[in-house]
């Protein structure tokens, strides 16, 4: 599996920069995992199985490498790993700002 990447970008007026951090605003986290998670289902036919079963998701691992400030555009790139797993990476302003891994396993 090897997705397209995908763009996405936190408009300034987005609820989460008013906690994080008020005078130096920065994207958290969580948004970033996110659209990575988003971008990964969206390869992975919305997360569901060659059977149409919904798939659980675990992180297994997840980097922030930059801070990514509003209004910034990303791009996200998800592949599979030979472990099985999918990786994704999240790159912005010609710098990578997040990696990380993900396991999807299919919940009976």
């Amino acid at each position: 599996m090897q997705s397209e990447a995908t763009t996405v970008c936190f408009a300034a007026d987005h609820p989460a920069f008013a906690g994080h951090f008020p005078g130096r605003p920065m994207v958290p986290g969580v948004l970033l995992l996110d659209a990575a998670l988003h971008a990964a289902g969206q390869s992975r036919m919305n997360a569901a199985d060659d059977r149409g079963r919904v798939l659980r998701c675990q992180i297994a691992s997840a980097k922030f490498l930059s801070p990514v400030l509003p209004g910034e555009t990303l791009t996200i790139a998800c592949s599979a790993t030979p472990a099985g797993q999918t990786r994704f990476d999240i790159s912005g302003g010609g710098r990578q700002v997040a990696t990380g891994t993900f396991v999807f396993e299919s919940v009976p």
